[in-house]
């Protein structure tokens, strides 16, 4: 059974900045693609960024480019998101996901593994 752990989250004030990480028991999703997907209360889970087995091809939610950024070594089962000028509207429990093919694509339905989340609350 693969097991998926983030870890990172907190509670922060608007402008600041949090780096979440994503940690996976088996080396083999190295050949998968990861992701990271978020939840507000009352919302539905959304797509936030997604990376390649081999970080060649990255995406992102329009609401959050050029604010984050999704990494990951190469042959590596971990990844990371950096999230700078952090916004009220970014509160939610992050999500760590690992896709069942060698990309990461922003449909939920794609992933086969997911963490428990880690929360990210951002204060005015």
């Amino acid at each position: 059974q693969v097991q998926v752990s983030e870890s990172g989250g907190g509670q922060v004030q608007a402008g600041d900045s949090l780096r979440l990480s994503c940690a996976v028991s088996r080396r083999t999703a190295s050949n998968n693609g990861m992701a990271w997907f978020r939840q507000a209360p009352g919302r539905e889970r959304e797509f936030v960024a997604g990376i390649s087995w081999n970080g060649g091809n990255i995406n992102y939610a329009e609401s959050v480019k050029d604010r984050f950024t999704i990494s990951r070594e190469f042959g590596s089962s971990s990844a990371s998101l950096q999230m700078n000028r952090l916004k009220p509207e970014d509160t939610a429990v992050y999500y760590c996901a690992i896709s069942r093919t060698a990309v990461a694509s922003m449909a939920r339905n794609t992933y086969q593994y997911w963490g428990q989340g880690t929360q990210v609350t951002v204060s005015s």
